[in-house]
């Protein structure tokens, strides 16, 4: 892979975009209207000459690549708004439909033949990380996945549908469970003078609901629903790594360092994204260059959800709690 020759072709087209650019909006913004134009047709030839160059990069990086595989990380908790503390600075997690589009977007570029997935997340959501096992799933190529930190519950229902899985001897693997919870105040609101009334069509609409009593039939039906999605994640993994189902209940929704989870099947072999790498180039028989595909979150997300943790230190996630439409909070955890 000619990379000295790729990155020269994507300078000239840049360089070429930009030169055009000026040019054109020159012409059409500051010598056609006329001197009283002059000002404003500056401006809008920096404008258009910006917006010129950063579409000819995106071009030139298809015309020239000098990557042929592809890295997606999914980092932090997986959820569908995506989660951290915008306005202070710290790390935003992007939402799982924008790593969803990078995957998407990584199987239709013609220059990516491999995808490399990065896996540092306790878990999350369960249909926003079922979202992202699919989007990998449905990936043409080979798909190989390593963990740093830790690759948990939601991230390991991910992984479960990669090619191969690498770990670290101090990664933190498995949690191969689901957890669902509810809050119930009924007695602190009878302290307060606060009642509960009922106005439901269906016996199990209100189950789980704070302000209400939980009676036998509630917990039934509650716990009936995290043991069928426990089921569904048990029948993904022991498809995807190919295990006995009772092996992966036998786990009990326990975390494994990198060593006991080689062991236990959980994941290949100990090694570092470098290995990953190298799985990937064995596989696709060609030396590998990768390129990260990494979705922006964007400044007015930053500051949404900056907002939103802000309130929620507030005490505004205690309110959505109790005032919740579902009443149960469940995640692969």
């Amino acid at each position: 892979m000619d990379t000295l020759g790729n990155r020269l072709g994507q300078l000239a087209v840049v360089v070429l975009a930009a030169l055009a650019a000026v040019v054109v909006g020159w012409t059409v913004f500051v010598l056609l209207p006329g001197d009283t134009a002059e000002l404003l047709g500056v401006v809008l030839t920096i404008v258009f000459a910006i917006g010129a160059v950063r579409g000819a990069a995106r071009l030139a990086r298809g015309w020239f690549a000098d990557y042929n595989v592809a890295e997606v990380a999914v980092d932090g908790p997986i959820t569908r708004d995506g989660a951290g503390d915008g306005l202070a600075g710290g790390v935003v997690t992007p939402p799982a439909d924008a790593i969803v589009e990078q995957i998407e977007a990584a199987d239709g570029d013609p220059n990516v033949a491999g995808l490399l997935v990065k896996l540092n997340t306790p878990g999350g959501e369960i249909v926003p990380s079922d979202d992202i096992r699919l989007a990998v799933e449905r990936f043409d190529g080979p798909a190989v996945a390593y963990t740093t930190d830790q690759c948990a519950s939601g991230g390991y229902w991910i992984a479960s549908t990669c090619d191969r899985l690498f770990a670290r001897e101090g990664s933190l693997v498995g949690s191969i469970g689901v957890i669902g919870s509810t809050v119930n105040a009924k007695e602190l609101a009878e302290e307060l003078g606060v009642s509960y009334e009922r106005f439901a069509a269906g016996k199990y609409k209100d189950a789980g609901q704070p302000l209400k009593e939980l009676d036998a039939d509630d917990r039934d039906y509650l716990q009936g629903l995290i043991d069928d999605y426990y089921e569904e994640f048990v029948k993904r993994v022991a498809a995807g790594r190919d295990l006995d189902p009772a092996a992966v209940r036998d786990t009990e929704a326990r975390v494994f360092l990198g060593g006991e989870a080689v062991e236990r099947g959980l994941v290949d072999e100990i090694g570092t994204a470098r290995d990953a790498e190298d799985a990937l180039s064995e596989s696709l028989g060609v030396e590998v260059a990768v390129e990260e595909f990494r979705p922006s979150p964007g400044l007015m997300r930053r500051l949404r959800v900056g907002v939103q943790s802000v309130a929620y230190a507030a005490g505004a996630g205690v309110a959505r709690t109790l005032a919740g439409e579902d009443g149960v909070d469940v995640e692969l955890r």
